[in-house]
């Protein structure tokens, strides 16, 4: 959850229950039925793994190794549901992210607020004996407001939610996909708290971001026809300390959220033949509707 620090400038997924079924399951994913074998390993895999081979279809991991494809190995790359190419390591960004979250809040404690006050998120204040903001051309506080925390508590929720959530998001849509996602929400929640919320109340938190993978994570469970009750529980609960708590912004989840929505939904459902021009197009378009916002805000606050 974002929060408003002290000391600052004053002024994996769920399923229900599975039939039996007779067909074997996906080497790569058990739960779904796979009538194809690799032509070379013999392991059964579904269609989502299956690479077609100068005879039958191999699996991703002879793919990867060149085996009998009678391409280079980069030639026909195994793909995520959304496009993106499988990595070996499907949780590599998010355990990025989360190791880069982890270093700046040790440098907020070792620092203390002096660090804290110049990276957090607020529009226009006094702080330090000069006006000082997003207003004043600080943009960048949009940015690095995503990667500081109030409190251990703070943190702690915030990247446990994001290593459950993003985790197996970043395995479904590819790396370059995920990141885009996760700056787009983050981005987006920072312009909406610019917005609404007061210029001298500060802001920080990766919640932003991480109620963005939410919104995504719903819209790709229902893109796979899982059972949905599980992440709305999760994100009505969210929601209710959201606006029951004080200290919170809830601006940022709110504009993370819709961000995620948006972004999650071009990338789960752009058609094959498009896909990037979708994705990255409406992606672009988010950006340029918080960059738009930022503009109005500022013109206000100046």
């Amino acid at each position: 959850m974002d929060q408003q620090p002290p000391g600052s400038p004053q002024g994996p997924r769920d399923q229900g229950p599975q039939d039996s079924r007779s067909l074997p399951g996906c080497y790569r994913h058990p739960d779904r039925e796979a009538g194809v074998r690799c032509t070379r390993c013999e392991r059964p895999i579904c269609p989502e793994c299956m690479v077609s081979a100068s005879v039958g279809f191999q699996c991703p991991d002879c793919v990867r190794g060149g085996s009998g494809t009678g391409h280079a190995p980069a030639a026909n790359q195994p793909r995520t549901l959304a496009g993106g190419a499988v990595a070996s390591d499907p949780r590599l960004v998010t355990k990025v992210l989360i190791g880069l979250n982890l270093a700046l809040y040790l440098v907020q404690v070792s620092v203390g607020d002096a660090f804290t006050n110049n990276f957090d998120l607020f529009g226009r204040a006094l702080l330090s004996g000069e006006v000082q903001g997003v207003a004043e051309g600080q943009w960048y506080r949009m940015l690095t407001s995503m990667f500081l925390h109030g409190s251990i508590t703070h943190i702690l929720f915030n990247m446990v939610s994001l290593w459950w959530i993003g985790g197996p998001l970043e395995a479904a849509l590819g790396r370059a996909r995920y990141i885009t996602l996760y700056f787009v929400s983050g981005l987006s929640g920072s312009a909406l708290t610019y917005l609404l919320a007061g210029p001298n109340q500060p802001s920080l938190g990766a919640s932003g971001a991480i109620f963005g993978l939410f919104g995504a994570t719903a819209v790709l469970m229902r893109r796979l026809n899982y059972d949905m009750r599980p992440v709305i529980a999760l994100l009505v609960i969210n929601l209710i300390f959201t606006f029951g708590w004080s200290n919170i912004a809830w601006q940022a989840h709110i504009g993370g959220l819709f961000g995620g929505l948006v972004v999650g939904y071009a990338m789960v459902h752009a058609p094959r033949e498009r896909r990037n021009l979708v994705q990255y197009g409406v992606s672009g378009l988010m950006l340029i509707a918080v960059v738009v916002v930022t503009l109005l805000r500022t013109a206000q606050l100046t």
